[in-house]
């Protein structure tokens, strides 16, 4: 029969290991949640530079370095 204190420790161990799956799980997702975010924020910027270089009141750059 085995021990109450090894019934626990078998308990806590796959606790554990439940924790450091989802821990890293967790870090993944976080990693790829910034990766998603960067290239987000470069869509939109590129987007907004797009918008600005065909405007209609964006004017002649050149005059700008005569």
């Amino acid at each position: 029969m085995p021990s109450v204190i090894g019934l626990l420790e078998q308990h806590e161990l796959a606790a554990r290991r439940r924790v450091d799956g989802s821990r890293e799980e967790a870090d993944r997702i976080q990693a790829e949640l910034a990766a998603a975010e960067q290239e987000w924020q470069e869509w939109t910027i590129a987007r907004r530079r797009v918008g600005a270089v065909l405007a209609p009141d964006a004017g002649d750059i050149t005059d700008d370095y005569r």
